[in-house]
């Protein structure tokens, strides 16, 4: 796929219910809802609200038979009130349920690191070849009666990889690694293919934007290399709330829409969840504006340092690049050169910083064309991005500067942002800069949470609770705290985490320092300050000023 000429990737198409995911349909958008499966009226009420915000599938959590049984009841709730949505079933650890599911939904989605592999242990064990294939028959046993089930009850199937979240198996060869997950995925793909089954869309997701780009294309050169072309769900797992919640979840898939993969994609916030719907339709909409565009001539490939086209400005080594114009600098000195896109790089004649703005319909690709074609043509200059947007709309602010300088963080390319948009002050302007350098992992300015969307499963009630910790800790600096709402997301789903808050049962919660659980089953009106009474104790924590 190209980074500069924005094509949609062509994946096969698989039927849903009444929709059909991937082809040449439309990029669809999705929610999950997050009370009890078994509460069948909550579950259709809050379904409803989904679909009414434009959702087009639903998903539900699914622990055990009794919640499998119940989504054949919340998908018959819903077509009586003539509502069409499709059901997704979300099943983890328990493949008898989703062999339940696979009959009452229409679709389910399994978690190759455990549908039949035991809770991750986070040990390096060792594996034989003979040890390790009994381990792949282990999974075709339990996969191929769920298949044919699938089969008989046209049910589609997502196979869902969450980085954090891989068998030891996996671990053991592979370690955490973008390989590792796409490993996890193509294991059960080629199962798949031998049951001639395929009705299926893979999800591969994690909280860090930078792993989570770099695994998905990973994985498309790993199916194409074997002939596969399912379509793909994008996702940021555990993308927080608010502000930080659209940002990291623009930047991140955001950039792959931009090179045309994704078939549908959901934003996972810490909100109520029909408040997903319109951010990821506002994304969605911000990328296939540029179908069609003007074709943007193609650089020819170079070779080079990573971020060799992102230098520091001199002058400004104090602080770490890349820098925010606005912010680190107030002012573009008046021989800086002031380049559009579509001019000839060669025309610069000396080492000054180069601010590249463009107005073509896809000005992320034309600026990333310029910028390497300066890199071939051996111009060493910091580059500094100019983005104009018209709105007056904070949110829409968020998403379109996050999906477009994310892209060109993430690829490598830029010096410093420029964030133009008169219509909203420069303290907002500069607060979205620094939460998109620090979504693309590039610049640290505030501390990170790493909170899941909540679901059926959840423990405690998970907004106010975030907000209680953010209260707490958000004057700290430079760290991530994970806030989960049970085991199945944390602590494997927090895997970037410096600390973690899991529910561990109704109204209990457990601590983590990364992957270390160091507390069990503290009551939750204790947790709070246990939290911080931890990060103390590691030398993490700064009182407030």
């Amino acid at each position: 796929m190209s980074i500069f000429n924005y094509h949609h990737r062509r994946s096969s198409s698989v039927p849903v219910g009444v929709i059909v995911i991937g082809g040449d349909n439309p990029i669809r958008v999705q929610s999950m809802t997050n009370v009890s499966t078994n509460d069948i009226e909550a579950c259709v009420e809050q379904s409803l609200r989904i679909a009414a915000k434009g959702g087009e599938l639903v998903r539900l959590t699914t622990q055990g038979v009794k919640e499998a049984t119940a989504i054949g009841e919340i998908r018959h709730q819903l077509r009586l009130r003539d509502c069409d949505v499709p059901i997704v079933a979300d099943v983890h650890f328990n493949p008898k349920a989703a062999y339940v599911a696979a009959e009452n939904t229409d679709k389910v989605r399994i978690n190759p690191g455990n549908f039949v592999d035991v809770a991750r242990t986070f040990q390096k064990l060792e594996f034989t070849d003979e040890e390790y294939q009994e381990e792949i028959d282990k999974i075709r046993r339990a996969l191929i009666p769920f298949l044919d089930l699938c089969k008989a009850h046209n049910t589609a199937v997502r196979l869902g990889v969450n980085h954090g979240s891989l068998s030891d198996r996996i671990m053991s060869r592979y370690g955490d690694t973008p390989a590792g997950m796409v490993e996890s995925v193509m294991e059960f793909l080629r199962i798949c293919r031998e049951q001639d089954f395929d009705r299926i869309i893979i999800s591969i997701k994690a909280s860090n934007t930078v792993v989570m780009v770099q695994t998905v294309r990973l994985l498309c050169k790993a199916m194409e290399a074997e002939d596969m072309h399912f379509p793909l769900h994008l996702g940021v797992t555990e993308a927080g709330d608010d502000e930080e919640g659209r940002i990291k979840s623009a930047v991140g898939i955001g950039t792959l829409l931009a090179e045309g993969i994704g078939d549908t994609i959901r934003v996972s916030l810490s909100e109520e969840p029909e408040a997903e719907i319109p951010v990821a339709r506002q994304l969605v909409d911000h990328i296939i504006a540029r179908q069609g565009h003007a074709p943007i001539l193609e650089p020819q490939p170079f070779d080079g340092e990573a971020r060799l086209y992102s230098l520091p400005i001199e002058g400004f080594e104090q602080v770490r690049h890349p820098l925010v114009i606005g912010h680190d600098i107030d002012q573009i000195p008046a021989d800086w050169h002031i380049c559009k896109a579509d001019s000839d790089p060669s025309l610069i004649s000396d080492d000054k910083p180069v601010v590249v703005h463009s107005d073509h319909v896809n000005a992320v690709g034309e600026i990333q064309a310029f910028i390497s074609r300066m890199v071939n043509l051996g111009k060493r200059n910091p580059v500094i991005i100019r983005l104009t947007y018209a709105t007056d709309n904070i949110e829409l602010l968020q998403i379109q500067s996050g999906a477009d300088f994310g892209t060109m963080l993430l690829n490598g390319y830029g010096s410093a942002i420029w964030l133009d948009a008169t219509a909203i002050d420069q303290a907002t302007r500069t607060r979205i800069c620094l939460g998109i350098l620090q979504a693309a992992r590039l610049r640290v300015s505030h501390t990170e949470y790493i909170s899941c969307p909540g679901c059926g499963r959840t423990l405690f009630a998970l907004q106010d609770t975030i907000k209680s910790v953010k209260a707490a800790t958000s004057h700290l600096k430079g760290l991530k705290i994970g806030i989960m709402g049970c085991i199945v997301n944390g602590p494997g789903e927090m895997a970037d985490a410096d600390y973690g808050y899991v529910g561990a049962a109704a109204g209990k919660v457990s601590l983590y320092k990364n992957k270390e659980c160091i507390e069990k089953n503290i009551p939750q009106e204790e947790a709070l300050q246990h939290l911080i009474d931890l990060i103390k104790a590691n030398g993490d924590w700064q009182d407030p000023l």
